[in-house]
C-alpha cells in the first residue's frame, strides 16, 4: 500500500484561488510517467492488480453499478444535460403488418437513443476539466479539446484499463445515519479512513484500486423522487481529501452522487474545486451516478468489501467523459 500523504493544510475559505493553486502544486503528477502520458492515474492499475482483482471472484456474485438510463431522470438541463430521449425506429406493430420488407415473415425491432455523455452513470475524462487554461500532464487546453473532441485524452484511450480490484467505502454506513448522509456533508479523509476501520481489512485502500463511495444520496432520490439530485446540494467529498487522493495512489474514484464533491462547495466562491485539482493535476479518473446500493447491502451481509470490478466506459472517440455500466463481482 502507498504511504498516506499527511494532513492537508487547513482550509482557508475566503482564499479559494490560492487553497486550489496550492493543493494542485502539491498533488501535481505532471510529468510523472512522462510528457506523452494520457492515461493519469490508470497508471497505477497494471497487469498485476488486475490479476489481483480477477482472484476476488469467490461467489460468482455480480452487481451493475449503473443507474438507468432512463427519459425520467436525473438530469434537470444544467448546461443542456438532459435525459436521455429514447425513440423506436421499428416496433412489434410493424412487423405484425408486415411493412418491413423483410422475406419469409422475419420481423424485428430497433431503436435509437439521444443523450449527453454525462447523463447518467459515467467516468469523467482527463480532457473533462482544466486548470487555469491546463489539462492533464500539463498541456494547453485548447490543443487538448477542440471542436473535433479530445484529440489526446479521449476517452476511448482508457477503454481496457478501468478494470481491476474495486473497494467499497459505505462513508454512509459507517458515519451517517440510516445509511445515509445529509446534504452538504463534506467526507474528510478522516471519515475514509473511519469507514476503512469499520468494515475491516478488505476494504484496505491502495495503489491501482478503483474505490466506490457511497454515501446514500442515490437512496434518498429513489425514496423522495429526483428533486435537485443533479446539481443541487449533496453529500460529497471535501476538497481537503484532494491529500489523500493523491497519496493513496487509487487509479479511479466512483460516488453515488452527481457531482463527487461536497454541494455546495465549501468555498463561496467557487464552483467543483475538486475536480480542478484531481483531474487535470492529479490525473484521476472520476466516477459520478453510480449505483452503489445492492453491492453495499451484501457486502454488509457478508463482511467483504472487496471485489473484481469492470468498469470500462464507452468508447466514443473523442469524449471528455462516457457512459457505462459498471460490474462488480464477488
Amino acid at each position: 500500500m502507498a504511504e498516506r500523504a499527511g494532513p492537508a493544510a487547513a482550509l482557508d475559505r475566503t482564499d479559494p484561488e490560492g487553497a486550489i493553486a496550492a493543493a494542485a502544486a502539491r498533488c501535481s503528477n505532471w510529468g510523472r510517467w512522462g510528457e506523452d502520458d494520457v492515461l493519469g492515474t490508470l497508471n497505477f492499475l497494471d497487469d498485476a492488480k488486475r490479476r489481483e482483482g480477477a482472484a476476488l471472484v469467490r461467489r460468482g456474485a455480480a452487481f451493475s453499478l449503473a443507474q438507468s438510463f432512463d427519459m425520467g431522470g436525473p438530469q434537470k438541463g444544467w448546461r443542456r444535460r438532459t435525459n436521455p430521449v429514447h425513440t423506436m425506429l421499428d416496433t412489434g406493430t410493424d412487423a405484425e403488418r408486415g411493412t418491413q420488407g423483410f422475406p419469409h415473415g422475419l420481423g424485428g425491432a430497433d431503436d435509437v437513443v439521444f443523450m449527453p455523455l454525462q447523463a447518467s452513470t459515467q467516468w469523467d475524462g482527463l480532457g473533462h476539466i482544466f486548470d487555469h487554461g491546463r489539462a492533464w500532464n500539463g498541456r494547453r487546453a485548447g490543443d487538448v479539446v477542440t471542436s473535433d473532441g479530445d484529440l489526446v485524452t479521449g476517452i476511448e484511450t482508457a477503454a481496457a484499463h478501468l478494470v481491476g480490484r474495486g473497494v467499497l467505502l459505505d462513508v454512509g454506513a459507517a458515519v451517517g445515519t440510516d445509511g445515509e448522509l445529509p446534504d452538504g456533508f463534506a467526507i474528510t479523509a478522516e471519515h475514509l479512513e473511519a469507514t476503512i476501520a469499520a468494515q475491516g481489512g478488505t476494504s484496505r485502500v491502495g495503489r491501482g484500486d478503483l474505490v466506490c463511495v457511497r454515501t446514500g444520496r442515490l437512496a434518498r432520490a429513489r425514496r423522495e423522487g429526483w428533486g435537485d439530485y443533479a446539481g443541487g446540494a449533496s453529500p460529497g467529498l471535501s476538497f481537503t481529501t484532494a491529500d489523500w487522493l493523491h497519496g493513496t495512489e487509487i487509479a479511479g474514484i466512483a460516488t453515488d452522487t452527481w457531482g463527487f464533491e461536497v454541494r455546495p462547495n465549501e468555498f463561496d466562491d467557487a464552483f467543483q474545486p475538486l475536480h480542478q485539482v484531481c483531474i487535470p493535476n492529479i490525473g484521476l479518473f472520476i466516477g459520478e451516478m453510480w449505483d452503489l446500493d445492492a453491492l453495499a447491502a451484501d457486502c454488509a451481509s457478508d463482511g467483504v468489501y472487496e471485489f473484481f470490478l469492470a468498469a470500462a466506459p464507452l468508447p466514443v472517440t473523442g469524449a471528455v467523459g462516457a457512459p457505462l455500466n459498471p460490474v462488480a463481482v464477488k
